[in-house]
């Protein structure tokens, strides 16, 4: 049984009965079976169906934002809005990706010669709990409009949630086994990327769990996409908007109670205004709500488990052991971590080199930008970068300089269906969303015609 139970609370939500392997390779037989009459479908087919989703999306995100913070604990205003982003996504590859698959003409020594883009087949997700509606959709949406069936394997305590993704689909008319969720644990992921029905596989996760699956992926010669973990750096230079600049970094930091990859974790203030922007800082994060997921006026909820909460006091109380200096915060009440802050931090210390998924910033200053490029690339990670600076030229020539899949400057690092979203190094590789994403699972065909 795989059980699902509410952070807040600790009570059990529901349990769901794991299916056994003649139930797995029913699910992949009628996927695989669905392909070859989904991929023969038109653009204008598809699109009338993903516009029904984003209509279901709209029409019933309340119920659906409940179930995501009753099983991982996001604020309920936050779980409304990452439904509405759903929503977007769907709307914008039904408008865009006959558009983004169109075949390409190049032109040769041929009478005609040109790229297509075709439908590759049954694609496994393996997806996380901390958007566990939008990492599925930003899959989903691009994937069904090229013509591909999805299959979701999802963290196993949002399992519900789960249940509720493929209700939307089927809600909004899309014909049977499009997409299927499997309640499953991760001890049977490896079988199913073996299975020959399955063609490619998309992974939302943590470094072991990527590594992994790109394994077992590259074995058997299947394509693989990693979106992994973060450790973005908010960087702000002596000339920024500091009152506009602070509200970003918070926003950046404590949004869903800092339990994204994308979040800005290093803040790193050039030492002449480190104390100007402290003050504010560290006032506006303690105005921030705490409490029940379910009231409106929460704006830090809890950490979708109790461990993981266990593992961020382990990092910051490690962190202050080497030197570094408690701020504000610190403390932990079961799965609640209040938000926190650590100054002095260095390279080395856990804070700076891990990535801290909860509720809990580190502060390091530089002396210009030649220090605060380096202080950015030294990460493992490589996933976004926010530059704060009214100098926009200056801005332009530092863009070159990082390493990372995205530089934002001055605004938070954010997935945008109308933008390429990935990253470098130990946060995978592959891109998601825009023409990219959608072109991630499908065979580029070089088609040539010639005369004799």
């Amino acid at each position: 049984m795989i059980t699902s139970k509410n952070p807040y609370t600790g009570e059990e939500i529901a349990s769901f009965e794991e299916l056994s392997e003649d139930q797995i390779d029913k699910v992949l037989a009628a996927a695989d079976m669905r392909f070859s009459s989904w991929k023969k479908t038109s653009f204008a087919e598809r699109s009338k169906l993903m516009k029904a989703v984003a209509e279901e999306l709209k029409k019933n995100k309340k119920e659906y934002a409940q179930d995501i913070t009753l099983e991982m604990g996001k604020p309920i205003n936050q779980s409304v809005s990452e439904i509405e982003k759903c929503a977007w996504v769907c709307e914008y590859y039904a408008e865009n990706a006959e558009k983004h698959l169109a075949d390409e003409m190049i032109s040769t020594d041929a009478e005609k010669s040109y790229l297509s883009y075709e439908p590759i087949g049954v694609v496994l997700a393996v997806m996380p709990w901390n958007f566990p509606f939008w990492q599925v959709f930003r899959f989903a949406a691009p994937a069904l409009m090229a013509g591909n069936i999805g299959v979701l394997k999802h963290a196993s305590n949002v399992m519900k949630t789960a249940q509720n993704i493929q209700k939307v689909f089927e809600r909004a008319g899309f014909p049977e086994h499009c997409f299927q969720s499997l309640t499953i644990g991760s001890k049977k992921i490896e079988a199913i990327i073996r299975d020959k029905r399955i063609k490619a596989a998309t992974l939302t996760g943590s470094k072991p769990a990527g590594s992994s699956v790109a394994s077992i992926a590259g074995e058997e010669i299947k394509k693989s996409v990693l979106e992994l973990g973060g450790s973005n750096a908010l960087v702000v230079f002596e000339d920024a908007n500091i009152p506009e600049t602070v509200k970003s970094c918070v926003m950046a930091r404590f949004q869903n109670t800092g339990q994204s990859c994308i979040a800005g974790k290093r803040l790193l203030l050039q030492e002449n205004i480190e104390q100007e922007f402290m003050e504010e800082f560290v006032k506006q994060v303690k105005e921030l709500k705490s409490g029940d997921p379910m009231d409106t006026e929460t704006f830090i909820g809890v950490l979708a488990r109790e461990d993981l909460a266990e593992d961020l006091e382990k990092q910051v109380n490690e962190t202050l052991e080497q030197g570094a200096s408690l701020v504000i915060g610190g403390k932990r009440d079961k799965a609640y971590f209040e938000p926190t802050i650590v100054s002095g931090v260095k390279k080395g210390m856990p804070m700076f080199e891990e990535e801290t998924f909860g509720p809990a910033i580190s502060v390091t200053t530089f002396k210009d930008s030649s220090e605060a490029v380096d202080l950015v690339n030294s990460s493992v990670f490589g996933l976004g970068v926010s530059i704060f600076t009214e100098n926009s030229e200056f801005a332009a020539k530092l863009v070159p300089q990082f390493d990372d899949g995205a530089v934002f400057v001055n605004d938070l690092v954010k997935s945008d269906p109308r933008l390429p979203f990935g990253g470098t190094k130990e946060s995978g590789y592959g891109r998601e969303l825009s023409k990219d994403g959608i072109r991630e699972f499908v065979n580029r065909k070089t088609v040539y015609f010639n005369k004799f």
